[in-house]
Order: structure tokens, then sequence, then C-alpha cells
């Protein structure tokens, strides 16, 4: 993919006073272009049935991990998952090796994020579940589709690779953008597959103005 910007040039010719809207629509610009960039590939349709069938028609749940930042997309990707009637919960990766592996049963499906493709702890957590499962399928979101995490999944869902909008590049921030919309993209779809209504949300949302919601005109 060939960016139309070079990301640094987002923060020269910058006065005082014009520098943090400038930024912002520069940042605005870039992550939506990055979102628009995500491939939209046969890959998802995959990962969407591998989630009813293991969570829906087999008993199973959703295991989400990742690490650092790419950590806390997996955990609310995960309990947006539980939020919309699939059973989801979240694995840190250093936990799982000190019995935190145990979560994980027989029937369940491994969403697994890493924007390197190289994170240490997420290659030895899929050691460690299919040592304890050899056949738990993996789906993995990543901005590097080639990477050895990638050929041990499954499933292999790409962010497309856009460069982070920090003017380090190096902060998470465009790459966990795009993890974020991905996991919308499989909710929703799973929302759709299992038919998930207002009145099995409203079942789940007791308190709070969005269980207020979900329970009107029922």
């Amino acid at each position: 993919m060939r960016w139309n910007r070079n990301i640094n040039q987002i923060y020269t010719h910058l006065t005082p006073a014009t520098d943090i809207l400038a930024t912002m629509r520069s940042i605005l610009d870039a992550e939506s272009q990055a979102i628009r960039s995500i491939p939209v590939t046969d890959a998802y349709v995959r990962a969407v049935e591998l989630i009813t069938d293991r969570v829906h028609k087999r008993g199973g749940k959703l295991v989400a991990s990742g690490m650092g930042k790419a950590g806390q997309i997996a955990m609310n990707i995960a309990t947006t998952f539980a939020s919309t009637g699939t059973p989801a919960v979240n694995l840190h990766p250093s936990e799982a090796q000190h019995g935190d592996l145990g979560i994980i049963q027989p029937n369940d499906v491994l969403l697994l994020i890493s924007n390197s493709g190289k994170t240490r702890e997420i290659k030895e957590l899929i050691q460690l579940a299919r040592g304890l499962y050899h056949d738990l399928p993996i789906i993995l979101i990543t901005g590097n589709p080639d990477s050895e995490v990638a050929q041990a999944a499954d499933v292999v869902l790409a962010t497309g690779g856009a460069p982070e909008v920090c003017p380090l590049g190096l902060t998470p921030t465009t790459s966990t953008t795009m993890m974020t919309v991905i996991g919308d993209v499989l909710v929703v779809n799973t929302m759709q597959a299992t038919g998930f209504t207002r009145e099995d949300y409203a079942k789940r949302h007791h308190g709070g103005y969005l269980g207020t919601q979900a329970r009107k005109n029922q």
C-alpha cells in the first residue's frame, strides 16, 4: 500500500496558533484513509463462520488476547461480543503462562491481535493453546500477514499496515483504530448471523442509558 502522505509531514511547518487544529485535520485524514484501506476479503466470512460455529453451535466461547495496547483492544472486542450475545472473555497472554490458560476449552476459538505479528507472548500463547487442544482455531488481526504468527493462524485479518500517526511513528495509534474497526466488523456480522435482537440486548443490559433505550417499546 502506497500512502499519499508521509506521516511526518503532518508535524512540519506548523505555527503555535495553528498546530493543534492543523494536526487534528491531518490525523483525521490519515486515520480515515487507513480505515478505508483495510483489505476486504473472504477471510471475514470464514472468521464469522468460525465464531458462530464454535460458540453458538458447539457451546464454546471466543477467547481474545493481545499484549500491550493490542491487549486493551482485545478486551474491548471481548466485552462487546459478550454484550451482544456471543460469550467471550479476555485472556492476558502472560497470565496464560501462570494458570489462566485453563480458561480455554475444546470448542473455543482464539482471537489474537498482534500488529507486528512477532509479539513473543502471542507466539508463546499459540504454542501453549495448541499444546492443550491441537485443533483449536485461531483468528488473527495483524498488520503483518506474512509473519510467523500469521502462518500459525487459521484466519488472518490484515489491517493494511498504515503508518502510525504518532510523530515518532511508534505509539500504537492508527493501528489500534484499525483493530477496533475490524473488531466492530466481526461483532456486527456475528449479530446478524445469529439473529441477535433488541430484546436479546435488553436482557444483557439492565442498567444505564443503553439498558433504558433497549427496553423502550417492549
